[in-house]
Protein backbone atom coordinates (compact mmCIF):
# COMPACT_ATOMS: atom_id res chain seq x y z
CA UNK A 1 0.00 0.00 0.00
CA UNK A 2 1.60 3.59 -0.88
CA UNK A 3 2.24 5.78 1.62
CA UNK A 4 1.63 8.61 -1.01
CA UNK A 5 -1.89 7.67 -1.18
CA UNK A 6 -4.38 9.57 1.02
CA UNK A 7 -5.16 8.04 4.24
CA UNK A 8 -8.67 7.66 3.42
CA UNK A 9 -7.77 5.82 0.09
CA UNK A 10 -4.89 3.43 2.25
CA UNK A 11 -8.06 2.78 4.33
CA UNK A 12 -10.70 2.12 1.61
CA UNK A 13 -7.55 -0.41 -0.17
CA UNK A 14 -7.51 -1.62 2.80
CA UNK A 15 -11.22 -2.83 3.35
CA UNK A 16 -11.54 -3.39 -0.72
CA UNK A 17 -8.78 -6.32 -0.43
CA UNK A 18 -10.32 -8.38 3.07
CA UNK A 19 -13.47 -7.96 0.78
CA UNK A 20 -11.99 -9.33 -2.16
CA UNK A 21 -10.25 -12.28 0.14
CA UNK A 22 -13.37 -12.85 1.71
CA UNK A 23 -13.44 -11.77 5.18
CA UNK A 24 -16.19 -9.72 4.34
CA UNK A 25 -18.18 -11.70 2.63
CA UNK A 26 -21.31 -10.79 0.70
CA UNK A 27 -24.26 -9.31 2.63
CA UNK A 28 -21.95 -8.76 5.82
CA UNK A 29 -21.39 -5.88 7.85
CA UNK A 30 -18.17 -3.52 7.37
CA UNK A 31 -16.27 -1.82 10.13
CA UNK A 32 -18.55 1.34 11.31
CA UNK A 33 -17.34 5.01 10.72
CA UNK A 34 -16.11 5.07 14.85
CA UNK A 35 -14.45 2.03 14.60
CA UNK A 36 -12.51 2.67 11.80
CA UNK A 37 -11.36 5.61 13.35
CA UNK A 38 -10.11 3.43 15.92
CA UNK A 39 -8.34 0.92 14.39
CA UNK A 40 -6.66 3.18 11.55
CA UNK A 41 -5.98 6.40 13.87
CA UNK A 42 -7.61 8.79 11.66
CA UNK A 43 -9.94 11.85 12.07
CA UNK A 44 -13.91 10.53 11.50
CA UNK A 45 -14.05 12.51 8.00
CA UNK A 46 -11.20 10.33 6.71
CA UNK A 47 -13.44 7.23 8.21
CA UNK A 48 -16.36 8.72 5.76
CA UNK A 49 -14.08 9.29 2.96
CA UNK A 50 -12.60 5.81 3.20
CA UNK A 51 -16.52 4.63 3.01
CA UNK A 52 -17.64 7.13 0.10
CA UNK A 53 -14.96 5.05 -1.88
CA UNK A 54 -16.10 1.65 -1.15
CA UNK A 55 -19.87 2.96 -2.21
CA UNK A 56 -18.42 4.36 -5.50
CA UNK A 57 -16.53 1.73 -6.15
CA UNK A 58 -19.49 -0.34 -6.35
CA UNK A 59 -18.46 -2.62 -3.22
CA UNK A 60 -20.76 -1.82 -0.27
CA UNK A 61 -24.22 -0.01 0.36
CA UNK A 62 -24.58 2.15 2.73
CA UNK A 63 -28.13 1.84 4.54
CA UNK A 64 -29.58 4.45 7.33
CA UNK A 65 -29.96 1.79 10.50
CA UNK A 66 -28.68 -0.87 8.94
CA UNK A 67 -24.49 0.23 8.77
CA UNK A 68 -22.98 -0.23 5.37
CA UNK A 69 -22.68 -4.29 4.35
CA UNK A 70 -21.01 -5.97 1.50
CA UNK A 71 -23.05 -6.41 -2.07
CA UNK A 72 -23.48 -9.73 -3.30
CA UNK A 73 -22.41 -8.65 -7.07
CA UNK A 74 -23.78 -11.16 -9.25
CA UNK A 75 -22.24 -10.19 -12.64
CA UNK A 76 -24.61 -10.43 -15.90
CA UNK A 77 -23.25 -10.95 -18.66
CA UNK A 78 -23.61 -8.73 -21.82
CA UNK A 79 -23.23 -10.59 -24.96
CA UNK A 80 -23.97 -7.87 -28.09
CA UNK A 81 -23.40 -11.10 -30.54
CA UNK A 82 -26.34 -12.92 -29.17
CA UNK A 83 -29.18 -10.69 -30.82
CA UNK A 84 -29.51 -13.00 -33.86
CA UNK A 85 -28.98 -16.61 -32.26
CA UNK A 86 -31.73 -18.58 -32.62
CA UNK A 87 -34.44 -17.94 -29.93
CA UNK A 88 -35.02 -20.45 -26.77
CA UNK A 89 -38.68 -19.22 -25.91
CA UNK A 90 -41.43 -18.45 -28.17
CA UNK A 91 -43.02 -16.48 -25.34
CA UNK A 92 -39.74 -14.54 -23.88
CA UNK A 93 -37.31 -12.59 -25.69
CA UNK A 94 -33.31 -13.40 -25.32
CA UNK A 95 -32.74 -11.03 -22.39
CA UNK A 96 -35.92 -13.12 -20.53
CA UNK A 97 -35.44 -16.71 -21.58
CA UNK A 98 -31.65 -16.87 -20.96
CA UNK A 99 -31.14 -15.35 -17.27
CA UNK A 100 -34.50 -17.21 -16.34
CA UNK A 101 -33.08 -20.38 -17.55
CA UNK A 102 -29.51 -19.47 -15.66
CA UNK A 103 -31.47 -19.40 -12.43
CA UNK A 104 -32.05 -15.64 -12.26
CA UNK A 105 -35.43 -13.15 -11.85
CA UNK A 106 -35.64 -11.08 -14.76
CA UNK A 107 -37.91 -8.32 -15.43
CA UNK A 108 -38.40 -5.25 -17.29
CA UNK A 109 -40.21 -2.08 -17.88
CA UNK A 110 -41.38 -1.19 -21.43
CA UNK A 111 -42.26 2.14 -22.30
CA UNK A 112 -43.07 3.47 -26.06
CA UNK A 113 -42.70 7.83 -27.36
CA UNK A 114 -42.07 9.75 -30.19
CA UNK A 115 -39.42 11.94 -29.76
CA UNK A 116 -37.10 14.29 -31.75
CA UNK A 117 -34.13 12.54 -32.85
CA UNK A 118 -30.93 13.58 -30.98
CA UNK A 119 -27.59 14.24 -32.71
CA UNK A 120 -26.70 10.63 -32.35
CA UNK A 121 -29.66 8.76 -33.53
CA UNK A 122 -30.24 11.00 -36.31
CA UNK A 123 -26.54 10.46 -37.58
CA UNK A 124 -27.24 6.80 -37.59
CA UNK A 125 -30.38 6.61 -38.99
CA UNK A 126 -29.59 8.97 -41.60
CA UNK A 127 -32.37 11.53 -40.41
CA UNK A 128 -31.91 15.38 -39.59
CA UNK A 129 -31.71 16.54 -35.57
CA UNK A 130 -35.26 16.66 -34.53
CA UNK A 131 -37.05 14.98 -37.17
CA UNK A 132 -39.61 12.51 -35.16
CA UNK A 133 -38.37 9.34 -34.28
CA UNK A 134 -40.49 6.32 -32.51
CA UNK A 135 -38.96 4.82 -29.46
CA UNK A 136 -39.04 1.37 -27.21
CA UNK A 137 -37.42 2.28 -23.86
CA UNK A 138 -36.64 -0.20 -21.50
CA UNK A 139 -35.30 -0.58 -18.33
CA UNK A 140 -33.96 -4.49 -17.41
CA UNK A 141 -33.82 -5.78 -14.28
CA UNK A 142 -32.11 -8.72 -12.06
CA UNK A 143 -33.74 -9.90 -9.16
CA UNK A 144 -34.91 -6.71 -8.61
CA UNK A 145 -32.16 -4.88 -9.39
CA UNK A 146 -32.22 -2.22 -12.12
CA UNK A 147 -29.20 -3.46 -14.58
CA UNK A 148 -29.29 -1.76 -18.12
CA UNK A 149 -31.48 0.34 -20.08
CA UNK A 150 -32.04 -0.96 -23.91
CA UNK A 151 -33.70 1.75 -26.08
CA UNK A 152 -34.40 1.21 -29.61
CA UNK A 153 -35.13 4.31 -32.09
CA UNK A 154 -36.84 3.74 -35.29
CA UNK A 155 -37.48 6.69 -38.05
CA UNK A 156 -41.16 7.32 -37.16
CA UNK A 157 -42.71 6.82 -40.80
CA UNK A 158 -41.48 3.40 -41.05
CA UNK A 159 -42.51 1.93 -37.15
CA UNK A 160 -45.45 4.42 -36.14
CA UNK A 161 -47.99 2.11 -37.73
CA UNK A 162 -46.53 -1.16 -36.25
CA UNK A 163 -46.27 -3.02 -33.15
CA UNK A 164 -43.37 -1.28 -31.94
CA UNK A 165 -45.62 1.65 -30.40
CA UNK A 166 -47.25 -0.58 -27.91
CA UNK A 167 -46.00 -0.39 -24.71
CA UNK A 168 -45.69 -4.41 -25.07
CA UNK A 169 -43.19 -7.44 -24.87
CA UNK A 170 -42.66 -8.56 -28.50
CA UNK A 171 -41.72 -12.16 -27.99
CA UNK A 172 -40.13 -12.22 -31.69
CA UNK A 173 -38.51 -9.32 -31.23
CA UNK A 174 -38.70 -5.64 -33.01
CA UNK A 175 -36.77 -6.66 -35.59
CA UNK A 176 -39.50 -8.96 -37.03
CA UNK A 177 -41.87 -6.45 -36.63
CA UNK A 178 -39.19 -4.62 -39.20
CA UNK A 179 -39.15 -7.49 -41.70
CA UNK A 180 -42.58 -8.11 -42.05
CA UNK A 181 -42.46 -4.30 -43.93
CA UNK A 182 -39.75 -5.62 -46.36
CA UNK A 183 -36.65 -4.50 -43.98
CA UNK A 184 -34.33 -7.17 -43.41
CA UNK A 185 -31.93 -6.55 -41.59
CA UNK A 186 -28.43 -8.37 -42.57
CA UNK A 187 -25.65 -6.48 -40.32
CA UNK A 188 -25.32 -4.05 -37.33
CA UNK A 189 -22.22 -1.82 -36.49
CA UNK A 190 -21.28 -1.82 -32.99
CA UNK A 191 -20.01 1.12 -31.08
CA UNK A 192 -18.86 1.00 -27.44
CA UNK A 193 -18.26 4.14 -25.32
CA UNK A 194 -17.15 3.93 -22.07
CA UNK A 195 -18.06 7.90 -20.07
CA UNK A 196 -19.90 8.72 -17.08
CA UNK A 197 -23.87 8.68 -16.83
CA UNK A 198 -25.89 11.24 -17.33
CA UNK A 199 -28.71 12.10 -14.79
CA UNK A 200 -31.04 10.40 -16.62
CA UNK A 201 -29.37 7.22 -16.73
CA UNK A 202 -28.05 7.48 -12.92
CA UNK A 203 -32.16 7.71 -12.34
CA UNK A 204 -33.74 4.85 -14.19
CA UNK A 205 -30.74 2.67 -13.05
CA UNK A 206 -30.38 3.75 -9.45
CA UNK A 207 -26.86 4.20 -9.66
CA UNK A 208 -24.32 4.52 -7.14
CA UNK A 209 -21.80 7.98 -7.39
CA UNK A 210 -18.73 7.20 -9.35
CA UNK A 211 -20.60 4.24 -11.46
CA UNK A 212 -19.18 4.50 -14.75
CA UNK A 213 -21.06 3.19 -17.94
CA UNK A 214 -20.57 1.55 -21.28
CA UNK A 215 -22.80 3.06 -23.45
CA UNK A 216 -23.23 0.42 -26.72
CA UNK A 217 -24.66 1.94 -30.13
CA UNK A 218 -25.91 -1.11 -32.51
CA UNK A 219 -27.46 0.44 -35.93
CA UNK A 220 -28.74 -2.17 -38.37
CA UNK A 221 -28.85 -2.44 -42.00
CA UNK A 222 -30.75 -3.53 -44.79
CA UNK A 223 -28.53 -5.42 -47.76
CA UNK A 224 -28.80 -1.95 -49.00
CA UNK A 225 -27.19 -0.39 -46.26
CA UNK A 226 -30.80 1.48 -45.12
CA UNK A 227 -30.44 2.15 -41.38
CA UNK A 228 -33.35 -0.17 -40.23
CA UNK A 229 -33.08 1.02 -36.26
CA UNK A 230 -30.56 2.01 -33.65
CA UNK A 231 -29.95 0.28 -29.93
CA UNK A 232 -28.41 2.38 -27.28
CA UNK A 233 -27.76 0.03 -24.12
CA UNK A 234 -26.22 1.78 -21.56
CA UNK A 235 -24.49 -0.96 -19.20
CA UNK A 236 -23.43 0.11 -15.46
CA UNK A 237 -19.40 -1.08 -14.84
CA UNK A 238 -20.39 -2.63 -11.56
CA UNK A 239 -22.63 -4.87 -12.88
CA UNK A 240 -21.58 -6.67 -16.15
CA UNK A 241 -18.95 -8.34 -17.76
CA UNK A 242 -19.34 -7.85 -21.93
CA UNK A 243 -18.03 -11.09 -23.90
CA UNK A 244 -17.82 -10.89 -27.32
CA UNK A 245 -17.14 -14.32 -29.40
CA UNK A 246 -14.92 -13.94 -32.69
CA UNK A 247 -14.81 -16.53 -34.78
CA UNK A 248 -11.63 -16.58 -37.30
CA UNK A 249 -11.92 -17.39 -40.86
CA UNK A 250 -8.29 -17.66 -41.71
CA UNK A 251 -7.62 -18.41 -45.26
CA UNK A 252 -3.50 -18.68 -44.37
CA UNK A 253 -4.08 -21.12 -41.16
CA UNK A 254 -2.51 -24.09 -41.68
CA UNK A 255 -4.19 -27.16 -42.75
CA UNK A 256 -4.81 -29.95 -39.60
CA UNK A 257 -3.28 -33.29 -39.63
CA UNK A 258 -3.91 -36.48 -37.64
Amino acid sequence: MSPDLPAYRRIADDLRVRIQSGEFPPGSTIPTQQELTDQYKVARMTARQALAELVNQGLVVSQQGKGTTVRDVRHMVYRPQAEFEPRISAEMDRFMAQLSQDGRKPSQSIDVAVESAGPIVAARLGLDIGDPVAVRKRVRSLDGEPFNINDTYYDFKLAGDTAIMNPADIPQGSNFVMESKGLVEVRAIDEIYIRMPNSEEVSRLNLGAGTPVAMHVATGYTADDRPVRCDIFIIPGDRHVILFERIHNRQDAPAATS
